[in-house]
């Protein structure tokens, strides 16, 4: 409202100047010199003229002021929400862009009768065009000034106490890294990108009753994320254009951040360190704190159901590690002691392999 009024009063200032320059313009048309024998009259005259302007400017320019006023609000919150390298980049190419105008003022000006309106345009337009190229150009600015850091010990620091996690969409949907985070385990800044949020909009809005209980659980974890836990988090608002894939604009954030990419995503993974992207995936996380089970070992589990391979039957240990149980088929739904045979653990997961021990006692 205070802003409304503002801009109300700014129209009616505008009003009152533009009276008092164009009061001769009306005032013989109107009579209003013909009785005036000296200045004060025609002072006067305008003076009227002039608060007539500004009453009449205020009062018919109200919707117009409200709809200033909101547009004003929404470019300041977008501000708000941009990242502080953006808007720097932003009101560099803005400021450059203005400094050009004002340079080429002297030649505009000898173009009589339109000199101010085209140099008005001239500003607005090199303005604008300053700061949409400095913000398209962001990320090869910040290449550009990466490659003239030097010192090492100075960039170990600047990692240590800024360095980004970027999530990608199937760590957030996954939900344990908002309980990683509240542990402490997780340093430096998470980094979620505009177009991961995009995504997850998405899934959320799926006719699909799986993908959309998905995505919003995703969105859960990250408004927890967000107001309950003691960790810093970006919102990355650029993007990618030239860039389709989702995946691919998260190996082009890592590099532009000089950050990590956080997954559990096994391909995603791959195409990293195909890149030279560092990864901090969770599953291999989740494989490090299980307890550690070694060939020989013997657990009690509960087969309950079928393998691949004929005679087979599966079991799961209360982390959700899976084994399979050579010639566990006879054994489904009932619990027995089994030998373990071998472990295979990768980034996509561990499998244990046994066989039941009444086997072995067999044998």
């Amino acid at each position: 409202m205070i802003l409304q009024r503002i801009f109300q009063l700014l129209f009616a200032c505008l009003g009152m100047i533009g009276g008092y320059q164009w009061s001769h313009l009306v005032e013989r048309p109107l009579g209003w010199l013909e009785p005036v024998t000296g200045t004060a009259s025609v002072q006067g005259e305008s003076y009227v003229l002039m608060g007539t302007l500004g009453v009449l400017l205020f009062a018919v320019t109200s919707r117009i002021s409200k709809r200033l006023s909101v547009a004003v609000l929404k470019g300041e919150s977008a501000l708000m929400r941009m990242p502080a390298g953006d808007l720097m980049t932003g009101v560099g190419g803005l400021t450059l862009g203005l400094v050009i105008a004002v340079l080429l003022f002297p030649s505009i000006r000898e173009f009589q009768g339109y000199g101010w309106a085209l140099s008005l345009f001239v500003t607005g337009l090199l303005g604008f065009s300053g700061y949409r190229i400095a913000y398209h150009k962001k990320d090869e600015f910040a290449e550009l000034l990466n490659g003239f850091r030097t010192g090492g010990e100075r960039r170990k620091e600047s990692k240590q106490f800024e360095e980004h996690k970027i999530l990608d969409t199937s760590v957030i949907i996954d939900g344990r890294i908002a309980d990683i985070c509240k542990t402490g385990f997780i340093e430096g800044t998470l980094v979620i990108p505009e177009f991961v949020l995009e995504e997850l909009q998405h899934i959320a809005d799926s006719s699909d009753l799986l993908k959309r209980n998905r995505g919003r659980r995703g969105l859960d974890i990250l408004n927890k994320i967000q107001k309950e836990l003691d960790v810093h988090v970006l919102i990355y608002e650029g993007d990618f254009e030239e860039i389709s894939e989702v995946d691919s604009k998260l190996v082009k954030l890592a590099k532009v951040l000089q950050g990590k990419v956080v997954t559990n995503d096994f391909n995603l993974n791959k195409v990293c360190e195909l890149q030279g992207v560092s990864v901090l995936n969770i599953n291999d996380l989740a494989n490090a704190v299980k307890p550690v089970v070694l060939p020989g070992e013997e657990i009690l589990v509960q087969v309950i159901k079928d393998g691949k391979e004929y005679g087979q039957g599966v079991a799961y240990l209360d982390d959700g590690t899976m084994i399979v149980v050579e010639g566990g088929r006879d054994y489904i739904g009932s619990t027995i002691e089994v030998l373990v045979t071998s472990v295979l653990q990768t980034s996509a997961g561990r499998m244990i392999f046994a066989k039941p021990k009444l086997l072995e006692k067999a044998q």
